[in-house]
């Protein structure tokens, strides 16, 4: 069993039900009785009233289109893998030695559905405020600077901008294979560096695989894992 006892400081709250936290960080793979998908449900619908009344009040001059842009730009995979990674999330997921060794713990996707999860866990515990104080710190914390630049860049833009200024090069994503029906496809994407594979992801299409990808290597270059 992980000791939790960081990411419960990290989330200002001690669980006084340990397997509700326990279940929003367990990945369907892990094949137990429960996985973390409801919690992710429940998280999703909190966290989009949490954000958008932070913009609502953080912006009061801007329009409905706005705010709705700005919104969308944070609620969804990109904007709550930022928020899960603030967190160090990833460490703590419990997930199967086949999603394990898939780099799994880097994986958007997880890292965005455990990231509901957990407030919706919270959510559960201690209601409404105390995920709106999270939320809001971690916002200002992430975004110190928080406008429609900002919240627009995505991760192939930013691993562009670090090999640029590390390599004086451009990341290149080469499609590695496709699976599935033509209905349900599934592509598998490599990003090189001067010729060098730094990760690989899978999505189900080229754009979101790529988008994986680069946030993969991205923490790879960060952690000096390269």
């Amino acid at each position: 069993m992980k000791n939790l006892d960081k990411l419960e400081k990290a989330l200002d709250y001690h669980f006084e039900d340990p397997q509700l936290l326990i279940e929003a960080l367990t990945h369907k793979s892990y094949k137990q009785p429960y996985n973390n998908e409801r919690l992710e449900f429940l998280g999703d619908a909190v966290l989009d009233l949490v954000v958008g009344e932070y913009l609502f009040t953080r912006f009061p001059n801007f329009d409905e289109g706005k705010l709705s842009k700005m919104r969308a730009s944070i609620v969804n995979e990109e904007g709550f893998t930022r928020l899960a990674e603030h967190i160090g999330l990833g460490k703590y997921i419990y997930l199967s030695n086949a999603e394990e060794n898939n780099n799994g713990r880097f994986k958007p996707s997880l890292l965005s559905n455990a990231f509901e999860a957990v407030m919706g866990a919270i959510y559960l515990q201690v209601g409404l405020s105390h995920v709106e104080k999270l939320v809001h710190r971690y916002l200002n914390e992430v975004y110190p600077v928080i406008d429609m630049n900002t919240l627009f860049k995505d991760f192939k833009t930013t691993l562009q901008e670090l090999t640029q200024a590390e390599f004086g090069v451009t990341p290149d994503y080469r499609l590695v294979a496709t699976s599935g029906p033509d209905h349900k496809k599934e592509f598998e994407i490599a990003v090189y560096i001067q010729d060098k594979e730094y990760a690989k992801a899978r999505g189900k299409s080229k754009k979101v695989a790529q988008q994986e990808a680069a946030f993969i290597a991205l923490e790879k270059l960060k952690g000096g894992h390269i």
